[in-house]
């Protein structure tokens, strides 16, 4: 962190239910390593509307958004990009003097991962939940060419409408359906929850799974993916998910992109 804090220096932040210190140590890295004059804190509410209303007024410069306020912070925002737009989820807004920006990032680290990890396009998928993020993690699916997958939720109205809304298909229950991709975008597994300790998806479907990819970035080791390792799966961490979309609101609010090497070493400092 750069020890030169001062009127001028720019608070960036980040918004969750339950916030953690990947974001925090990321941003704060990069900053010291680029000599900016910016400061990052991680930050809980229990009043949505008024914390938006905040980062304008006091100038906050930007602010990641988690779950589970990526689709209830959009009445709050001036303006949405594409990439938000096209998903109706935002992971990361941007405060130009008072006017406030919604982009979604996930979409980009989704569609990255999938190339690098040489996922199969013709892979059958499923993803379990419904929300904001899942929103992100279908459409990077669809635009990859993915043309058979399920969206596994309990709510039907909103897993219906959701599968529907990409092309694909809504169940509750995977029945004898073994997919070749799993994917959780569920709070199951994450530090701190009820659930913590517990598999988003049962251990035959990962024994019949090629790649498991599960979206929750703390721990960095989620039981699935521990589980998925054991078996010898090939495995997409949210951890890898949370570093590049990191990245890319790193530059939406600096306007600097760092190399590569800075890049790792961040992502790097930020997982330990």
């Amino acid at each position: 962190m750069n020890a030169a804090i001062n009127k001028d220096t720019q608070l960036c932040m980040s918004l969750a239910g339950r916030p953690g210190n990947f974001g925090t140590r990321f941003h704060n890295f990069l900053y010291n390593e680029l000599n900016l004059n910016f400061i990052y804190k991680a930050f809980t509410t229990n009043d949505l509307q008024a914390t938006i209303g905040g980062i304008r007024s006091m100038g906050i410069r930007g602010c990641a958004i988690s779950m589970p306020y990526k689709e209830a912070c959009i009445p709050f925002i001036d303006e949405m990009d594409e990439s938000a737009t096209a998903i109706q989820s935002v992971n990361t807004i941007v405060n130009d003097q008072g006017r406030l920006k919604a982009y979604n990032t996930d979409y980009i680290a989704v569609s990255q991962l999938l190339n690098q990890h040489n996922v199969r396009r013709d892979s059958v998928f499923a993803l379990r939940g419904s929300g904001g993020m899942a929103k992100a993690v279908l459409c990077a699916l669809r635009d990859a060419g993915f043309g058979s997958g399920f969206v596994v939720a309990r709510n039907e109205v909103a897993g219906r409408a959701l599968a529907q809304a990409y092309g694909y298909e809504w169940t509750d229950d995977l029945g004898r359906i073994r997919p070749e991709l799993l994917v959780n975008v569920t709070p199951v597994g994450m530090a701190g929850g009820l659930e913590a300790d517990d598999l988003s998806f049962e251990p035959d479907f990962i024994e019949k799974a090629e790649t498991v990819f599960d979206v929750v970035a703390l721990p960095a080791e989620t039981p699935l993916i521990r589980h998925a390792r054991l078996k010898s799966k090939k495995v997409i961490t949210g951890a890898e998910v949370f570093a590049i979309q990191a990245l890319e609101q790193f530059i939406l609010y600096t306007g600097v992109r760092p190399t590569d090497e800075q890049f790792k070493r961040a992502a790097e400092y930020a997982r330990g």
